[in-house]
């Protein structure tokens, strides 16, 4: 991608042209996402103004962005945020970025909720941007909920998009040991764990592998042992009737299930995400909320 660039379409092609060239899985929306960012466009101005000019200074600043995508740098990072449910998050370097596959786990509490505007209390361990949480206070106007993460900065950076969602007076965001030391009970605990095992991290994705936080990513020897730790604070977390939903990787929905009923949850169910991939396994404490 070198010299002038007449118009927004022939922006738009180079753009996209280079990241197929760069084996970018989606080009064409990549390139888009990074025009509406560096020239502060919508989807409809870029998409409507096919012919409208564009200066070679905002041409270049295009241009570096999309060679950063070519060098498997994420689009979110990128920009700095990433959507995901109905609400925007920044990122930092201290969270992972979030997925579509873990919107799964907000379907999953939902769909066990008779009443969405019930008062409850929801805990989110390892919380990263805060977007299991944020997403479920966003479809439950009376709940409040607890973040907790190991990282100081992924604590803060929750914080910040609680308040970016205008959720900032219904979620509190600190840093812990999983469920280490919590008191009271919750009628929800959600987690999208660490679950990677430790070997096969060197194998991921460059755009996973090179700049998602290690340990947002490092689940131990078989990307399990986060799990054990949960199961067996959960007795103690969840409120009788609560719910308890994580996120899994593939393969581990069988394991983790036997982990939920050895702590004593019960109607556990496994839940497959868009791709069909088992992506959550949910849980019961004892007999249902109401």
């Amino acid at each position: 991608m070198s010299g002038p660039s007449a118009s927004l379409r022939a922006l738009r092609r180079s753009a996209e042209q280079r990241l197929r060239d760069a084996g970018v899985e989606t080009p064409e929306l990549d390139a888009r996402l990074l025009i509406e960012h560096g020239l502060g466009l919508t989807r409809e101005e870029v998409v409507l103004n096919p012919e409208r000019s564009v200066s070679e200074l905002d041409a270049a600043r295009v241009r570096a962005l999309v060679e950063r995508r070519a060098a498997r740098e994420p689009v979110g990072r990128i920009v700095g945020q990433r959507a995901f449910w109905t609400i925007e998050l920044a990122l930092t370097p201290d969270t992972l970025e979030p997925r579509p596959d873990t919107e799964t786990v907000v379907e999953a509490v939902l769909a066990l909720l008779p009443d969405r505007k019930a008062p409850l209390r929801l805990l989110d361990l390892g919380t990263g941007t805060g977007c299991i949480l944020l997403a479920l206070l966003a479809e439950l106007p009376n709940a409040t909920g607890l973040g907790i993460d190991v990282s100081p900065g992924a604590a803060k950076a929750a914080a910040r998009n609680a308040a970016l969602n205008g959720l900032a007076e219904r979620a509190v965001f600190r840093t812990g040991d999983w469920g280490a030391g919590l008191t009271g009970r919750f009628d929800v605990v959600v987690s999208n764990p660490p679950y990677i095992p430790s070997a096969d991290i060197a194998g991921l994705q460059p755009e996973v592998r090179d700049h998602d936080p290690l340990r947002a990513l490092d689940g131990g020897p078989d990307g399990l042992e986060p799990y054990r730790i949960i199961a067996r604070q959960l007795p103690g977390l969840l409120a009788p009737g609560g719910i308890a939903a994580l996120e899994v990787g593939q393969g581990q929905a069988g394991e983790v299930a036997r982990l939920l009923a050895t702590s004593g949850l019960c109607e556990i169910s496994v839940l497959r995400d868009l791709g069909g991939v088992e992506r959550c396994v949910r849980g019961r404490n004892g007999l249902p909320v109401g």
